[in-house]
């Protein structure tokens, strides 16, 4: 399935407001840690205070990660190969790309290595 060049383009539009918004959201939350780097004189308020520190580091690192694979599917975009999978090469649903535009496996695929990592966590 060759994916017309309109549909490219709002795929393309997708991804660069997605890319927008996340890019705006980390600085704000980049901002926001640095701000909040207060040392408090109760243990349990200082232990609360780490514990969201950690969640929010974990939620920018998943953002970032998200921006990765939003440049990835911008360039596969450019290249001619945005909607094809990167596992067995076949087009990837329209359905899921809709979904999730910057994904680079069929459902097929996925599906598979979800099931290999509940098989074998830690080793995919």
């Amino acid at each position: 399935m060759t994916i017309r060049k309109e549909k490219l383009e709002t795929y393309k539009k997708q991804l660069l407001e997605r890319r927008e918004t996340l890019a705006s959201e980390l600085r704000q939350k980049t901002a926001s840690m640095i701000e909040d780097d207060v040392v408090y004189s109760d243990s349990v308020d200082q232990a609360s205070a780490e514990t969201d520190k950690a969640l929010a580091v974990q939620m920018k690192n998943r953002d970032q990660g998200i921006l990765i694979q939003i440049d990835a599917a911008l360039r596969r975009i450019d290249a001619g190969s945005f909607g094809e999978c990167q596992e067995c090469g076949e087009s990837i649903s329209e359905a899921r790309l809709q979904a999730f535009p910057f994904t680079t496996l069929c459902i097929d695929c996925k599906a598979a290595l979800e099931s290999e990592e509940h098989r074998f966590p830690g080793k995919v």
